[in-house]
């Protein structure tokens, strides 16, 4: 995807909603500005050459498939939902959440037993086309905003949502059954075969950079040469480690970039090998 040389790069970005905080967050953190007033529509970042649009979630792909922008920040389920011309380029790791079908307790198992069902849903076409992949004969009707309460009156069988922590559907005296029928995320969405500005490349390598910072420590350590075969091999890093020569006879500095998930353990297995001096620091962003 390349094109319009000099153009701003045209982001559409949640207005609200789940994924608006955390969407404006990860932003800020590649350098860009974001609004401070949650009545702003629309925001021009002179300096990075790029213009935010604060939209509904469930409409950002739609603009962006028709190409009215360039590319948008919104979840996979309300993408597929949306059945607009437009592809996932890259997940961002943040808003996780199941899509599930739910039924009072005891009343369904698993999908076989939507055979003849009723199922509310804000994500009808989600739902219509895992029916037609699955040959299940049941009856849809879209409901915007909460549909826990469609069973209760009397309107559906079933209701089809996305669950984070299930306490929402706890409450409505509802529970899942089945497995997930897919799961969802916030992703970076781009028109189908469409051209976008030269600034796109260097959007996407910040974004980048933030989501491996956030996946990852810089872990320091020194240790014996005798014993640093093994360390290294704990500790890779992503090119290979920085080692140092240490003023003490027969030591080395160590510096290597490691997932943070499992960092402490790793400081066990260090420390079990005769490293000291181990460190752990945050990584605010990179380039790989």
């Amino acid at each position: 995807m390349s094109g319009r040389a000099d153009a701003p790069l045209r982001i559409a970005v949640p207005n609200k909603g789940a994924l608006s905080e955390a969407a404006s967050g990860i932003l800020r953190e590649c350098g860009y500005r974001q609004r401070r007033d949650t009545k702003e529509l629309a925001l021009t970042d002179h300096e990075n050459g790029v213009e935010f649009f604060y939209l509904r979630p469930r409409d950002i792909a739609l603009y962006v498939g028709e190409g009215t922008l360039d590319i948008g920040i919104t979840g996979r389920d309300l993408l597929l939902d949306s059945g607009a011309e437009a592809d996932e380029v890259l997940s961002l790791g943040f808003g996780r959440a199941r899509f599930h079908f739910a039924g009072r307790p005891g009343d369904r198992t698993g999908w076989g037993d939507l055979a003849g069902a009723r199922i509310a849903t804000s994500y009808v076409g989600i739902v219509e086309s895992f029916l037609a992949r699955e040959g299940i004969d049941a009856t849809v009707t879209r409901l915007d905003g909460a549909v826990e309460t469609s069973i209760q009156l009397g309107v559906a069988d079933a209701i089809a949502d996305v669950v984070e922590t299930g306490s929402t559907l706890r409450a409505a005296g509802l529970e899942v059954f089945g497995e997930a029928v897919m799961t969802s995320e916030a992703v970076l969405v781009a028109r189908s075969g469409g051209d976008l500005p030269a600034g796109w490349e260097v959007f996407r390598r910040r974004l980048e950079g933030v989501l491996v910072a956030r996946s990852y420590v810089m872990m320091d350590y020194d240790i014996d040469v005798e014993h640093l075969e093994g360390a290294s091999a704990l500790t890779p890093g992503i090119e290979g480690p920085t080692i140092s020569p240490l003023q003490r006879e027969g030591w080395v500095a160590v510096r290597a970039m490691v997932p943070r998930d499992g960092a402490q353990r790793l400081m066990d297995e260090l420390y079990g090998l005769g490293a000291r001096g181990i460190l752990l620091t945050d990584i605010h962003a990179c380039r790989i």
